[in-house]
């Protein structure tokens, strides 16, 4: 067997349907898509979630809950995660996430009063529960909210 010999298995290669191109086509007159219907028309198609007429999942399950969309996702930092940083440096969200405890995709960041802290920071977050504000200002620091 040679390189130039090498073929396509037999049905690999197949010509594209030309629909629409007359009757000795076999594709003619309706194209395939038989006589009226949904399916027949110009962008027809059963749309996502449609099942024949029957009550659609969506409107048979029960409606459970309420979804806040003012609601804000707020990326969560203890106190005790600030001892990862140098003394007398300002910590903000840039370096909440270059230290990897935060996402940038969050709406803000919250500190919060979990552990405690051995050295003087400037913290800047969005907002501070009065636990980890107290607990920043103690070991020397102060938190701007």
């Amino acid at each position: 067997m040679k390189l130039s010999e090498l073929r396509p298995a037999k049905g690999a290669k197949t010509c594209r349907k030309r629909v629409g191109r007359g009757q000795g086509s076999g594709l003619g007159q309706t194209s395939g898509k038989g006589h009226k219907g949904l399916k027949a028309r110009s962008g027809g198609g059963i749309r996502p979630g449609y099942e024949g007429g029957q009550m659609p999942m969506q409107r048979r399950l029960p409606k459970r809950g309420f979804k806040n969309i003012f609601r804000e996702e707020l990326s969560v930092v203890n106190v005790k995660d600030l001892n990862r940083f140098p003394a007398d440096s300002v910590v903000d969200a840039e370096a909440f996430y270059s230290a990897g405890l935060v996402k940038r995709s969050s709406a803000g960041i919250k500190l919060l009063g979990e552990g405690n802290v051995d050295r003087k920071l400037i913290v800047k977050v969005d907002r501070a529960s009065k636990a980890a504000i107290e607990k920043v200002q103690a070991a020397g620091g102060t938190v701007e909210a």
